[in-house]
């Protein structure tokens, strides 16, 4: 059994050579640094400050229970003093803000509907800039926020023609050479495994997994299921301009039931429970799935193919290559498809014709590697701009 180890020379020599290595690594970095301004960003920040009014707006009105805008004038403040239930038609429960739902629920009832009595005060609080009028009604609380902004400078702009308040960003400077680290790291492969490309690996791994993590926790978890669970918890903790149109939905009480199961997996003696839940999940995405494939892969396929051997403009004059082309394409397709028919043995006409389907199944193969190919020759040419241009300054 062989495992995998870093093909370092071992012994004195291989220990200097490669300390001779980094060294030389090291002095080229650092030449790089004093000589290019390697990777050094200017910005040029701007003061930004924020002052605190509030709006008071007395409130006596009558509106359906559970509306957004009743919902609306309860988050800032107003109080119900009285509820009753009364006959409304459909027009009137929509202008008061009722939803489609609670209207389809009211009509079940007799087309009763609750009404709420609100009263009191609506107080809004919103933040404008320093110095700006806020309005009629508005009035100053006194509490003012101040931030700063920075906007980069190009790393090409000569040091004369830079702003007077312009200043060298540590943070993101030390960005841009760790970045630029971790890039040589990962190319350090070329030369085989080692230390230097397994660190970067890692670490670029774990980045990523951490990132996702956060990022499928808001956006699917907290965007999906929390803002329809618990409205309210949302709009006070990561939303609060979230509409009070959005409301409790008890139908993504399932996915959240399933979720949970989901994490049954973990418990010792509980493994089974997560079978459930995965289940649903594969299958209903096999589903979804199966649609766009026979959409994408199957019937888009046979629309281009059924398609006029004779091409015209515009102005009904005939087009050689387009036509040319649409030929050779019916003619592959059908190529293609003698080669994968099986009950009639390939010989003759037959077996040239399926010859003919193997090389055109070969220069699709072809062509799909080399766009493979030229995805990564992207990326690679992504990072010599990268080196190049953002770190170096050269370009």
């Amino acid at each position: 059994m062989s495992t995998e180890s870093t093909p370092v020379p071992s012994g004195s020599g291989g220990v200097i050579g490669w300390t001779i290595g980094v060294l030389i690594i090291v002095v080229g970095m650092v030449v790089a640094g004093f000589m290019l301004d390697a990777g050094q960003v200017y910005v040029v920040p701007t003061q930004n400050t924020y002052s605190e009014f509030t709006k008071t707006t007395p409130v006596d009105t009558w509106l359906p229970v559970g509306s957004a805008p009743a919902r609306k004038l309860q988050w800032n403040g107003a109080e119900i003093s009285e509820v009753k239930n009364q006959n409304m038609t459909k027009a009137d429960a929509f202008a008061l803000g009722m939803s489609e739902a609670k209207w389809l629920h009211a009509e079940q009832e007799g087309k009763t509907v609750d009404v709420a009595h609100l009263t009191g005060s609506e107080v809004v609080t919103k933040w404008f800039p320093k110095g700006d009028q806020a309005g009629t009604g508005w009035t100053g609380t006194g509490q003012t926020v101040s931030w700063e902004t920075y906007t980069a400078l190009p790393a090409t702009m000569a040091a004369d023609k830079r702003p007077e308040n312009a200043q060298l960003s540590m943070s993101r400077t030390f960005g841009i050479w760790l970045a630029a680290i971790f890039t040589l790291c990962i190319m350090s492969f070329l030369i085989g495994d080692n230390p230097f490309y397994k660190t970067a690996e890692a670490v670029v791994v774990g980045a990523s997994a951490g990132y996702y993590v956060a990022l499928n926790f808001y956006t699917g978890i907290v965007d999906k299921l929390l803002i329809n669970v618990f409205p309210g918890l949302v709009r006070a903790w990561t939303t609060p301009g979230l509409s009070f149109e959005q409301e409790f939905d008890w139908i993504y009480l399932i996915p959240a039931i399933l979720s949970v199961m989901l994490l049954c997996r973990l418990l010792p003696s509980g493994g089974w429970i997560a079978r459930w839940p995965l289940a649903f999940i594969i299958g209903a995405t096999a589903g979804f799935r199966l649609t766009s494939y026979i959409e994408s892969d199957f019937l888009e396929q046979i629309k281009a193919t059924i398609t006029s051997l004779w091409v015209v403009n515009a102005g009904d004059q005939f087009m050689f290559w387009p036509s040319v082309g649409a030929v050779v394409i019916l003619l592959g397709v059908l190529c293609c498809l003698v080669y994968f028919f099986f009950s009639m043995e390939h010989k003759g006409v037959v077996g040239k014709t399926a010859r003919m389907g193997i090389f055109m199944l070969m220069i699709t193969f072809g062509a799909a590697f080399g766009l493979t190919v030229m995805g990564r020759i992207t990326l690679l040419s992504d990072r010599f701009m990268f080196l190049f241009k953002d770190w170096l300054h050269l370009m």
